[in-house]
């Protein structure tokens, strides 16, 4: 199945999908030459994703059992249903905003419509380092994943019941602990019930009644399931630094004074965030570097 998508004006193509991967390697979906793939298990089955530009158009092309829905769903995945039309008004309170989103003025937010895989990453990158976080997700996604449909060799994400019926021990050798495979484990039992949300906020609410899941897992992935634009993730090691540094000139700040600073952008806070990350905005750094651990070796 295919479908001819047309981006706005000075779309990002690149900018916009890649948050959806695993940096460097992702078992799951690429971004090359020859496009965008993403291997997807949808309502409707196995599916991967292919987009391609054309002619300043895109092609969105599924293969697979779900490559209807997958299809159907492409404008989204490619952050095309982002709504942007308040955000400019908004951003020129701040000058920095205000710069940065004229120069990104073409990165969409994407949205999947698939809560467990992006739960299941933000799981992983609790209180750990990305690099460890992405080694173990890596791991998983080979382990538990199945062939995707389609010529890319990809993988499918790890399905829940696979996951759920799985021993918290058996995780142990991707590098992931006790704590952080409990909150998996009991985020697969729910999948099917996650993934009827109606939107971020329901879903928001569902994944903090588990515990071990908080408002940082939760704003991770809500942003690109849903494609929340004002999901912030409270409780980021340096999220609320960047923002006080960016915002007030603060070399330091707390989530509290991270979410009175971003109050102006309500609406479009999470997006803010984004672009201080695509703008290379940081903090002062003061102290060394969190080192890369690994808890298989434990």
């Amino acid at each position: 199945m295919t479908r001819r998508l047309t981006p706005p004006e000075r779309y990002a193509f690149g900018a916009s999908v890649r948050p959806l991967l695993v940096p460097k390697s992702d078992p799951c979906g690429r971004y090359a030459d020859d496009g965008f793939w993403l291997a997807l298990r949808t309502p409707q089955g196995p599916a991967s994703l292919h987009l391609a530009r054309e002619a300043g158009d895109l092609i969105a092309t599924g293969h697979g059992p779900g490559a209807r829905w997958a299809v159907d769903r492409a404008d989204a995945i490619a952050g095309l249903r982002d709504d942007v039309s308040g955000f400019p008004v908004l951003a020129a309170r701040h000058p920095l905003v205000h710069r940065l989103a004229r120069t990104f003025s073409g990165v969409r937010l994407p949205a999947t419509g698939l809560l467990f895989p992006r739960l299941l990453r933000a799981i992983l990158e609790q209180k750990v380092t990305g690099k460890e976080a992405h080694r173990s997700y890596r791991a998983i996604c080979r382990h538990f994943g199945e062939p995707a449909p389609g010529p890319a060799g990809l993988v499918l994400p790890p399905d829940p019941a696979a996951v759920a019926a799985a021993a918290y021990w058996e995780f142990h050798p991707f590098g992931v602990e006790q704590r952080r495979t409990q909150a998996l484990l009991r985020a697969a039992l729910v999948a099917d019930r996650l993934e009827r949300c109606a939107d971020a906020a329901e879903a928001t609410a569902r994944m903090t009644a588990l515990p071990g899941i908080g408002p940082w897992t939760a704003a991770e992935t809500v942003r690109f399931a849903y494609g929340d634009s004002d999901a912030v993730s409270v409780g980021d090691f340096h999220i609320p630094n960047t923002v006080a540094y960016a915002l007030a000139g603060e070399a330091r700040g707390t989530d509290e004074r991270m979410l009175e600073l971003l109050e102006p952008f309500r609406g479009h806070r999470g997006r803010v965030c984004d672009l201080f990350a695509l703008g290379g905005i940081t903090a002062p750094k003061f102290g060394p570097r969190m080192p890369l651990r690994s808890f298989s070796r434990f």
